[in-house]
C-alpha cells in the first residue's frame, strides 16, 4: 500500500515531520483501501489521521495532477485510475469507493482558493 510505504519511508529514512508523514499516510482516502486490504489497524497506529483542509489539500494535489505530474480534472484523473488497475482490483474498487470523497476534497480545496 503505497500511502503506508511513503509515510513509513518519509518517518524512518528521511525523519519528516510527523504531520507530513501522517498526511501522506492517510492522502487520498487511503483509510479505504487499508480496511480493505485489512491494515487498518497499522495505519491509524502508526499514523493517526489528520482531518480539515491540511488533509484535503495533499489529496486535492494528488487527485489534481496525472502521474506524470500534469495538472488534470479529478474525474479524468479518478478514470485514469480505474483503467490503469481495471475492474476487480482492490485499488480500483477502493478508488471507486473513495471517488464521493475524493471529488468532495477537490471541491473544498479548489473554493478554497478561489476564495484566495
Amino acid at each position: 500500500m503505497h500511502q503506508l510505504d511513503g509515510a513509513r519511508y518519509l518517518r524512518d529514512v528521511a525523519q519528516a515531520d510527523d504531520l507530513v508523514c501522517r498526511l501522506v499516510a492517510h492522502h487520498s482516502c487511503a483509510f479505504i483501501e487499508a480496511r480493505n486490504r485489512r491494515l487498518s489497524d497499522q495505519l491509524e497506529q502508526e499514523f493517526p489521521p489528520v482531518g480539515g483542509l491540511a488533509a484535503d489539500a495533499i489529496t486535492y494535489a494528488d487527485m489534481t495532477t496525472t502521474p506524470d505530474g500534469e495538472p488534470t480534472d479529478v474525474e479524468l484523473r479518478l478514470a485514469e485510475i480505474l483503467a490503469r488497475y481495471g475492474d476487480g482490483d482492490l485499488v480500483a474498487e477502493s478508488i471507486r469507493e473513495a471517488s464521493p470523497l475524493i471529488t468532495k476534497s477537490v471541491r473544498i480545496v479548489s473554493a478554497a482558493l478561489h476564495r484566495a
